[in-house]
């Protein structure tokens, strides 16, 4: 028994100070990547890793055919992203990385919406689509498929007031973004982060 410490059970302890949680914002990363196989898994499997969640991800190809864009939107604090930017750039195909605030940038979705629609409510669904400048990709005897696109609150909005008459099927693609033509390109932007 002498070479085990003993442990008082009922020492006493201190309290520990209150945690104070940082706010939590969600982020819109836009990552330039070399379009290669396994670029976007080693993207997913960091964030796997990290216990980071990507709240929309959207992958598709940019200008140039060896590159492709992959954007993002996580739901963290400063330091978490910070934390995730610095994780990324130590991945093999990550070229850039920018935040795209908002403001500074353009954000759209695009959404494929089946909707009940019996013949006497369709006047009002249709009307719904001069508004928000939504599209009918399909009419059916019953359902009504609307085809939209527009920032992530109008999609919302327009989900909104549709769900009341029934949506059958929805689909959204994850959001995707560039910085704004109009944005001053001497300013050098804080999160933006060059590899090569």
């Amino acid at each position: 028994m002498a070479w085990r410490q003993r442990r008082q059970p009922f020492a006493e302890r201190r309290p520990a100070a209150p945690e104070r949680k940082a706010a939590s914002v969600k982020h819109t990363l836009s990552v330039l990547v070399e379009n290669k196989p396994g670029a976007l898994a080693r993207i997913s499997n960091m964030f796997a890793r990290r216990g980071f969640n990507i709240d929309s991800l959207a992958v598709g190809p940019t200008e140039r055919h060896d590159r492709s864009r992959i954007t993002l939107v996580v739901d963290c604090d400063e330091a978490s992203l910070d934390q995730i930017q610095k994780q990324m750039h130590k991945l093999v195909n990550v070229l850039r990385i920018t935040e795209l605030r908002h403001g500074e940038s353009l954000e759209r979705e695009f959404a494929l919406i089946k909707v009940s629609a019996p013949p006497d409510k369709r006047t009002e669904l249709l009307a719904l689509t001069d508004v928000f400048h939504a599209r009918v990709a399909d009419l059916g005897p019953d359902a009504v498929v609307f085809e939209l696109a527009g920032t992530p609150e109008e999609i919302d909005s327009f989900e909104e007031l549709v769900r009341p008459h029934g949506v059958k099927e929805l689909v959204r693609t994850g959001r995707i973004g560039l910085t704004r033509a109009s944005s001053p390109q001497d300013k050098p932007r804080r999160r933006q982060l060059v590899l090569r």
